[in-house]
């Protein structure tokens, strides 16, 4: 069976809501609204690919700890079947506590951000990824097992997020392997130095044939065979969270690589489901299923040339 793979870190979001403020040095604030949840990551969009029947695999790191058994049982929920990379005694997770304020946030992180895998992890990870027809990418250090699993085959998509360090010298060698890039506005700009995301677009044509770039609500910017287009947002979803829209928009591109869809649809399915992500708190509240998808694609208009 054909299937979707990927390797990186877990993240657990503990997210304090509806805080009158946050405390200053010796302070407790009470809030009325708690919850654990997963946070955003490579694993959030494989379980939103999961939630869309799509057969998912996820190489990651799980300890013997509270936070891990519930990571776990969330994903054994959400179909996506996960290999633990993780032998130590410690907690490997990143655990996030986020304070939500009614127009803005902090958050207090423990972990170490990405995987550091060791040879004994890329040679699990490969064995694991081998016969997939996709894998997500992160910049972390599985750079070879990607090499090898684009030789045999498989379509690479990458989404590494910010960094204040992004540039072609930095990331060409990922660049080059990855056959789709989705990066945000920032991402693009920042990428390539350019001030526009029309420009970041164009230049992103040096390693991709079919270029996307996020911009931000409006919706996402694409150039294909066809040229260059506009893939507007859905009016229909209304934002109160952003966390996870990336990840989510993934989801929903990779959904449609998976299932051969056009490089336009491909988009617009990332844009349903990013737009879903986004109307409720958490990474992980909100998403559309198969059938939801599917009905609300066929309503979309479509893409205006730019």
């Amino acid at each position: 069976m054909s299937f979707i793979a990927g390797a990186g870190i877990t993240n657990v979001d503990l997210l304090y809501q509806n805080m009158p403020k946050i405390p200053d040095v010796g302070e407790e604030v009470y809030t009325d609204r708690f919850s654990l949840q997963l946070g955003g990551g490579l694993p959030a969009t494989l379980i939103n690919l999961g939630r869309l029947g799509v057969p998912t695999k996820l190489a990651t790191e799980l300890g013997k700890d509270l936070f891990s058994a519930f990571a776990l049982e969330q994903f054994r929920n959400s179909h996506v079947l996960p290999m633990n990379l993780y032998h130590g005694e410690e907690i490997p997770l990143n655990i996030t506590s986020a304070v939500i304020l009614p127009h803005d946030r902090s958050f207090i992180t423990y972990g170490k951000n990405a995987m550091q895998p060791d040879l004994q992890a890329k040679k699990e990870f490969y064995h694991m990824a081998t016969g997939a027809k996709l894998c997500l990418m992160s910049p972390g250090g599985f750079a070879d097992v990607y090499r090898v699993l684009k030789e045999e085959g498989t379509v690479l998509v990458l989404d590494m997020g910010w960094d204040d360090d992004l540039s072609f010298d930095r990331y060409g060698d990922v660049l080059s392997l990855a056959d789709y890039y989705t990066p945000n506005r920032k991402e693009a700009l920042k990428l390539t130095g350019c001030s526009d995301p029309r420009e970041a677009a164009l230049a992103l044509r040096q390693y991709f044939d079919k270029v996307v770039v996020k911009v931000d609500r409006d919706g996402c910017i694409g150039i294909d065979e066809g040229g260059m287009f506009f893939c507007k947002s859905l009016d229909m979803f209304q934002p109160v969270d952003s966390t996870g829209a990336g990840d989510a928009f993934l989801a929903g591109f990779c959904y449609g690589l998976f299932h051969d869809a056009s490089f336009r649809d491909c988009i617009a399915f990332g844009n349903i489901t990013g737009g879903k992500a986004v109307t409720a708190v958490g990474a992980l509240s909100a998403y559309v299923t198969e059938a939801e998808l599917l009905t609300i694609r066929k309503g979309m208009d479509a893409p205006r040339p730019i």
